[in-house]
Parts: C-alpha cells; structure tokens; sequence
C-alpha cells in the first residue's frame, strides 16, 4: 500500500484551530482529523490504495533531514528528497504553520539540490540512419544492482551554482518592508547592509519563522545566543522583532567577522558556531573556508555558497569583492614604519598595504566598507 499526503477541504477547516494557535504543530491531533476526513470523504478505491502517513513516520523525516543536515553525509541528504518533496506539498495546504514551513523551506532546498546534483546525466541518442538488422533476443538478464550517485559536493559548495539555481526566484514580499531599516541598522553597527539578505536563507524573510530545535525569528536566533546579544526571552520575545535581531545579527556577525576576518568564515561560523569553525581551523589547517568545508556540516557547506549567492542577486553586488578606495598615498617604507602615514577613518573604514620590495616603497590605500576576505 503506497503512503500519501492527502488533504481536502474539509480538513483545511477542521485543521485551523489545531495548527494556528501555536507554532508548535500537534501532529498527532493533525493526523486524528486527517484521518477522520479520509476515512469520511475519500474515495473507497483510494482508501484501499492509499494509507496516511503517521506522525511518527513524519517524526521521523523531520528527524532525518536535521541528522543529514548536521552530518557530513550529502549522499544521505539527497537520499530523503523524493519524501520531502511529497511531505512538502502535503504541509503547503496545512493552515497556521507558515513560521514553519519558512524555517523548512530553505532546508529543503538544499536536499532538492542534493538530489538533482546526484541524479545520473540521461544519455542522448541519435537515432540510427538505417534500422538495424533484427538480432535473436538474448535471455533477460537479472536485474543491475542500484549503485548509489554520490552528490556533486564540489559544484554544491560553488557559490556559481547557486547564483543560477537562485536566479529568477522573486525575493520575499516581505522583505520590501524589512530591507531598508535592516540595512541602515546593520550599517549603524559596522556591517555592510547587504549582508541583511542573510535572513532569506535563514528564515525565508519571515520574523515569526521557528524550527523545530528552538531557533526563532529573521535571523534564526537560538535562546542562549540571542541572551548573548541583549536580546530578551520573555516576557515578550526579541527574536521576533525583526528589528532588534536585525542588530543582534549584525553585532554577532561584526564580531564573527573581526574573529575570522573572512565573511565566508563568518558565515559558516553563524549557522556551524564559532567554536566548531575555530576547530576545524586548527585541526585541518587552512585559512579559508574552502579548505575547511570539508569537514563542516553538510548544512554550513551548502549555507555559506547559498548565502553569498543570495547577496549577489539581491544587492547586485559581490560581497567579496566590494572594495571601494577613497585615498591611496605613495610612502616610504621608511615613513611608514615611523607613523608618518595617518588618516582620519570611520568605523567602515580600513587600510590595506602593499610593499614594493624593489623600491621599498609602501603603498597604503584606505578602503570604504570592507567587504572582501
């Protein structure tokens, strides 16, 4: 008997009161009037095809996908797409669960790509000029055995990739509301602003988005590292004012980037931990997150290329490559290592040098809004 998502009308009104109230979803109360509605409304011949599928069983989806995603395994990931796929279109008609589906969208967006990455090339034929002669027919042969296709991690992890896959989506509607304060806060905190475009990978620009381990809000804010950045639990929660964890955001990511001085680094650091970025550093080496990618999540592999994808449609712009230099002054190395070289600068602004080696000259450029690595 094939398992089904299945809903209709009626259990769209049955189902209001059971998902709207809470972002927590009964799934077992859910499934109760779903199957009710089944067993009432559906077709005898669909019921003696088709069979509902269990909280426990959708338990245990969810439970896997989270597993792949903080497993290193992308072969695993691309494994659970053609159930997600079907789950995903089964919960798109629940009512009162936008906060989580916004949270899983994204997330099912990366097994989607793990999937069609993994999927064998179709071979293309050219049909014969002359039709061949007719051969006696061989004895069947016994079934081949399934050989798994490991996904493509390589074109996964390039930010190229994603910038075609991404290409054409519309932005969020809800971002039209958010961007422009959320750009001038994470100006005001020292961060570019198109680092705000972070929040559609996260949470798909959805101030109420909310997974199912507890991380809430814009930017997907766990409880003690949103307490980390002054941002309050109770009695009303911070997380899902998306102005104040617009700010939280920009001052962790601020301090990320001062740690890592890579927005890749940053990046990676904001969905693995810092702590997990750190160690991967320094137990394989490297200074890059290419280097380390590796050995991250499958999750933080995808998140970091995606991410940056996302700013370069968004803003228009390359993140890492959006240098604008408003001074250059010529020096001595001489001068330079006496101090001679000063400049007035703004929070936004840094120096960058280069030494000509021949000439022992210094060349010193003060750059507006750092963005590269």
């Amino acid at each position: 008997m094939t398992k089904i998502y299945w809903i209709s009308p009626i259990w769209l009104a049955l189902l209001l009161p059971v998902a709207a109230q809470e972002y927590e979803i009964d799934w077992d109360r859910l499934h109760h009037w779903g199957q009710q509605a089944w067993e009432r409304w559906a077709p005898l011949e669909w019921q003696q095809e088709y069979e509902l599928w269990s909280p426990q069983e959708w338990r245990a989806l969810e439970a896997k996908l989270l597993s792949a995603l903080q497993g290193s395994d992308l072969q695993a990931l691309a494994a659970l797409w053609p159930d997600l796929e079907a789950a995903s279109e089964w919960l798109a008609e629940v009512p009162g669960i936008a906060p989580y589906l916004d949270w899983l969208e994204p997330r099912l967006d990366y097994a989607r790509a793990a999937h069609e990455t993994a999927a064998p090339p179709t071979p293309r034929l050219s049909p014969p000029e002359t039709p061949p002669a007719p051969v006696p027919r061989p004895a069947p042969a016994p079934p081949p055995v399934p050989v798994p296709v490991q996904p493509n991690a390589a074109l996964l992890r390039d930010t190229a990739y994603w910038q075609e896959r991404l290409a054409g989506q519309a932005p969020p509607a809800r971002s039209q509301a958010w961007a422009p304060r959320l750009q001038q806060i994470f100006e005001e905190e020292g961060v570019p602003g198109h680092w705000i475009w972070l929040a559609e990978v996260e949470s798909s620009f959805n101030p109420q988005a909310r997974s199912p381990v507890g991380a809430t809000g814009l930017f997907q804010f766990m409880p003690a590292t949103a307490e980390r950045f002054g941002l309050r639990l109770t009695p009303t929660d911070d997380r899902l004012d998306p102005f104040k964890s617009g700010r939280a955001a920009a001052q962790y990511l601020r301090l990320l980037h001062r740690r890592f001085d890579s927005w890749p680094l940053a990046l990676a650091a904001y969905n693995a931990g810092e702590g997990r970025v750190g160690r991967a550093l320094r137990d394989h080496g490297g200074t890059r997150f290419e280097a380390i990618a590796p050995f991250l999540p499958t999750e933080t592999q995808l998140y970091v290329p995606k991410v940056l994808a996302t700013v370069t449609l968004r803003a228009g712009i390359d993140p890492l490559a959006q240098k604008r230099i408003v001074d250059q002054t010529r020096l001595t190395q001489k001068q330079a290592l006496a101090g001679y070289w000063s400049f007035r600068l703004t929070h936004r602004d840094r120096i960058v040098y280069s030494i000509d080696e021949s000439t022992k000259t210094v060349f010193i450029h003060r750059t507006k809004t750092h963005c590269g690595e």
